[in-house]
């Protein structure tokens, strides 16, 4: 018989705005499936990024909230502490989160606050341009590191994530990917567990998704996901970082 795979209802079926390959489409369904899966539908506020998924409410069919260009976990903190009824989560690229982003990043993780957050990290600016991200990998090409990045001029890969398990606040840190579709289920696992931390009121859990931005790599949506497996997860290793 022929397997017929349902539309979740927390997703709205209308064309996408993203690039042929984009991860972000992945995510949206990931989460959206999650979000039925837990029968959070109801209770869930999104705070969308400034990002190439600037426009994530779009897609979502739950009360979604719009934030400053990386000020989505100020705006979370808010909500939370306001309505803690909520399932609150930030949906966030690694200009977002780790660059203009970096303070409310960080002080959000400090005090513990019982948020999700799904960092997508593709190692380049999409919405803008392609220039160097903070996790930008060495020798990358990008608008801005025509040549490569270079330690000595652009510093290293920053890993926000190591650096945010470290805080005795944050509860639960993993990095997956979107390569494959074994990586795929386990980038499902990992954000179903962040959303019930959250329900449990653990506290601040964050997942690292590395997805692919074949326009700016200037790559296939194959090469792009290749590209990942041998040398983003490299830098970035996968699995459980606390």
């Amino acid at each position: 018989m022929k397997k017929v795979f349902s539309h979740p209802r927390s997703l709205r079926n209308i064309p996408t705005h993203y690039c042929p390959g984009c991860g972000h489409g992945i995510t949206h369904r990931l989460i959206t499936e999650i979000i039925d899966e837990l029968n959070i539908r109801e209770r869930v506020i999104a705070i969308a990024p400034v990002g190439c998924a600037v426009i994530a409410y779009d897609y979502w069919d739950f009360d979604c909230s719009e934030a400053a260009h990386g000020r989505a976990l100020a705006v979370a903190t808010a909500i939370k502490r306001v309505r803690p009824e909520n399932i609150v989560f930030t949906y966030q690229g690694d200009g977002d989160l780790a660059a203009i982003g970096t303070n409310e990043t960080i002080h959000a993780a400090n005090r513990g606050e019982n948020l999700t957050v799904i960092f997508i990290n593709n190692a380049i600016y999409g919405m803008t341009g392609g220039q160097m991200a903070p996790t930008t990998l060495l020798g990358q090409r990008t608008s801005t590191t025509p040549n490569g990045r270079e330690a000595k001029f652009q510093g290293y890969p920053l890993k926000i994530s190591e650096m945010l398990a470290v805080l005795p606040a944050v509860k639960y840190v993993e990095r997956v990917s979107l390569h494959n579709p074994q990586e795929v289920l386990k980038a499902k696992k990992a954000i179903k567990q962040a959303f019930q931390n959250q329900i449990d009121n653990i506290g601040f859990s964050l997942v690292e998704i590395l997805s692919p931005c074949p326009t700016y790599w200037e790559m296939n949506p194959k090469q792009a996901m290749d590209w990942i497996r041998d040398a983003m997860a490299k830098e970035f290793p996968l699995g459980k970082i606390k």
